[in-house]
């Protein structure tokens, strides 16, 4: 049934009755659920949802679609993305509904059409191949009339007939029908629902320009006597359109070459999966109708629709999603596999444990997704210049029309397209989003995540990078050496109260006491009430046996009076003072050391903050050879150190655990996140290592500024490309077809260049 609604959408052209009636299917909860998640933290109930976009050109049609969005009741946010052509609309779910917002965007001329996390192909199918014969028509009716116009070029006056030049010409107007009717029909169609709704987009210039090249030549053929003269500009106007043509098929090729790294990641998920019936029969079912439970069976090359465990057979998977690596890993009985991943070997059954978003490769779609909807800062200022550069580009048709008007008519109109057409604002348009997001792609491959493309600008200026300790230099799997517990109480009995607090905290030290044998493992049954975390400091609670308070973290925090700093410990405490402390061994990740060393090669200074005592980390910092560091850090000490740093001028890249440093990570300059056994959502951070390679830094500061200087070449070629053709154009040098041509080529150059970015290279820094 939604499928139909789709259907009936894709084939209107605008905002009809009949479109509107369709969409009405989305209106329920139920359905819209499918492309869209509740917005949290908002004082009304609000919906975000995202919605695929054709028609797309320039950076002026995102504007038009996003004011006209805002301006209807209900909607909060809207978001359009140029390279993904994608719209997020934040609504309330209490004022409007998505058929309404789908109308408001049909009306505009443009399409728009619910995104899951796989595009329908049959649509994007149809499309291409739609695409595909407008190109080709163009291309034979070019070679045709280029045919008919060579004689035009070589012949000397009185060498042809008048008979034989006005045969020609309407030879050359019957090929040049087929390319105004339908290769350029996608140019008028969009110019005309422009000037409907009162907007200025890419299409209302380009369609000027081939109306007056038509027309000129047209007049030209039925009437060589008139004001316009009895030159025709069919093979101009063939060429052109072409031209124009061709470079939007190469960039919807080029395009999904650079993004295939994020449309690959972002479409995993199985549609369909065999699920085991409690009968023992097996029915493939629909991957959204699964639940928390069930079991089912993945078959070899299948990709596993949620996160659980293998409750039948062993085979091997390919987690590099989470990993950066397609390096083969063994899965038994009971091993835990994730969403997302493939399975290599064999046929295996696996019970559901979390399915949709609330998995890790949910978590990861949306931030994919999120990152590619966030307009960098060069993208907006591309996005408010380009319908001023448009109106521009009309205005100056205008004007170098009415220059050459008592001159040439014929000549001053062909002039005045010429204009139009080598203005068009789409490489400054293209220059940003497709260059950062080949970088992101190429990111994705190695497993770091982004959450905002403007991080990338960000890391690129840093000069400072504070390092957290605990998880981001070392290992998160902490290991318990030793307990020391009160006289008169039980080891069993400190452990299970520690670990019974322990389970409330993400924090490695606590994941390593949790890890330590099997909770509760006391005299009895530990249950706490009233359970308060504090970040970089410690847990508090309220045992229910007694009512007594426990504290588990810092002597600090404890209320202890420590001074032994050698070891790492963590303190257990209750009303009646110390009851016990568990040692704790750390060791560092293998490629700390050469890390710090490589970021020192980029001059990049480089600290140390860490909540451990001082002996901890100043071993651990002459270890791998920082020189700045600073230990006993509660959150407040490391924010000071941070805003310290910022008021002298430093730009700072935070890198921690992504839990216990929200405040620092969210106030750096830009921010990175070890996302190992971390949910992603709490994460806080510009960027996630997704496997905590922290050597991946380093590469990552070095491709980030070779993306900037390619966003600079990018904006460097469509200025240099406009004002040295524009002025061309202006004065009657350049000719309708050189004109598209240039656009064309100007386009193309740009998202080859971006390209480039699509490979993250490890290569040696200290060169």
């Amino acid at each position: 049934m939604l499928a139909n609604a789709y259907t009936t959408t894709h084939a209107a052209t605008s905002g009809t009755s009949t479109a509107a009636k369709s969409w009405t299917i989305l209106d329920t909860e139920e359905q819209w659920q499918n492309f869209s998640q509740s917005v949290t933290n908002a004082s009304e109930p609000l919906v975000q949802s995202s919605l695929l976009l054709d028609g797309l050109r320039c950076a002026a049609c995102s504007n038009i679609i996003e004011q006209a969005l805002l301006a209807q009741t209900g909607v909060t946010s809207a978001r359009v993305s140029m390279s993904k052509s994608r719209v997020v609309v934040v609504w309330s779910s209490a004022k409007t509904r998505p058929s309404k917002i789908i109308d408001t965007i049909h009306a505009l001329g443009y399409t728009a059409t619910p995104a899951s996390h796989r595009k329908n192909e049959f649509a994007a199918i149809k499309k291409q191949r739609t695409a595909f014969w407008r190109w080709m028509v163009a291309g034979f009716c070019m070679m045709q009339v280029m045919m008919y116009a060579t004689p035009s070029y070589f012949i000397h006056a009185g060498d042809m007939t008048d008979e034989a030049r006005h045969l020609l010409n309407w030879a050359s107007w019957l090929l040049s029908l087929p390319v105004i009717l339908f290769s350029s029909s996608t140019f008028f169609g969009q110019a005309f629902r422009d000037l409907k709704s009162l907007q200025v987009s890419m299409d209302l210039p380009v369609t000027l320009g081939i109306a007056i090249t038509f027309s000129v030549s047209t007049a030209a053929t039925f009437e060589s006597n008139g004001w316009w003269g009895n030159t025709v500009y069919f093979d101009s106007l063939t060429m052109f359109v072409f031209f124009l043509l061709s470079a939007r098929l190469i960039e919807a090729k080029l395009h999904n070459k650079t993004l295939g790294a994020l449309e690959n990641l972002v479409s995993r998920i199985p549609e369909s999966i065999e699920r085991l019936n409690s009968d023992g029969n097996v029915s493939r079912v629909l991957n959204r109708q699964l639940k928390v439970g069930d079991t089912v069976r993945v078959h070899l090359g299948e990709a596993f629709p949620a996160d659980g465990h293998l409750v039948l057979g062993n085979t091997s998977v390919d987690e590099s999603l989470l990993t950066g690596e397609a390096t083969a890993i063994s899965k038994k009985f009971n091993d835990h596999v994730i969403a997302g991943s493939y399975n290599l070997r064999n046929t295996v059954h696996m019970q559901i444990e979390t399915l949709g978003e609330a998995t890790q490769y949910g978590q990861i779609v949306n931030l994919i997704n999120q990152a590619s909807i966030e307009k960098p800062r060069f993208s907006q200022i591309a996005d408010r210049i380009a319908r001023p550069f448009l109106l521009f580009a009309i205005l100056s048709a205008a004007l170098a029309a009415a220059l050459l008007w008592n001159v040439d008519h014929g000549h001053a109109l062909m002039t005045a397209a010429a204009v139009l057409i080598v203005t068009c604002p789409c490489a400054l348009s293209l220059a940003t989003p497709a260059a950062m997001l080949a970088t992101a792609s190429a990111f994705v491959k190695r497993g770091i995540l982004i959450s905002r493309l403007q991080a990338i600008e960000s890391i690129a200026n840093i000069d400072t990078v504070i390092f957290d300790k605990t998880g981001t230099l070392t290992h998160d799997d902490i290991q318990l050496t030793t307990i020391q517990w009160r006289e008169g109480f039980a080891e069993a009995d400190a452990l299970a109260i520690a670990q019974a607090l322990a389970q409330h905290s993400m924090h490695p030290i606590s994941r390593a006491l949790t890890a330590h044998g099997s909770p509760n493992t006391g005299s009895q049954k530990i249950i706490i009430t009233n359970v308060n975390e504090e970040i970089g400091a410690g847990i508090s609670a309220t045992l229910l046996s007694n009512n007594n308070v426990v504290k588990l973290g810092s002597a600090k925090f404890c209320g202890l009076a420590i001074t032994d700093t050698s070891t790492q410990q963590v303190y257990l405490a209750d009303t009646h003072g110390w009851l016990a402390n568990f040692t704790l061994q750390e060791s560092l990740k293998a490629y700390a050391a050469q890390t710090i060393e490589q970021l020192k090669d980029l001059n990049l200074g480089v600290e140390l903050l860490s909540g451990d005592q001082l002996q901890i980390v100043e071993n651990i910092a002459k270890a791998i050879g920082i020189s700045t560091f600073q230990a006993a850090c509660s959150p407040q000490d490391k924010l000071s150190r941070l805003q310290a740093l910022k008021q002298d001028g430093k730009k700072v890249l935070m890198v921690g655990d992504g839990l216990n440093d929200g405040p620092i990570l969210a106030s750096a300059h830009v921010s990175i996140a070890m996302g190992k056994g971390v949910p992603l959502s709490q994460a806080h951070a510009d960027y996630i290592l997704l496997n905590g390679d922290i050597s991946l830094i380093p590469h990552l500061i070095r491709h980030a500024k070779k993306t900037m200087q390619v966003i600079m070449q990018n904006i460097a070629w469509a200025i240099v490309y406009n004002l040295v053709c524009i002025p061309l154009a202006f004065i009657g040098v350049l000719s309708p077809w050189l004109a598209g041509l240039g656009m064309a080529a100007s386009s193309i150059v740009v998202v080859l260049n971006a390209l480039r970015l699509t490979q993250f290279s490890i290569e040696p820094l200290n060169q």
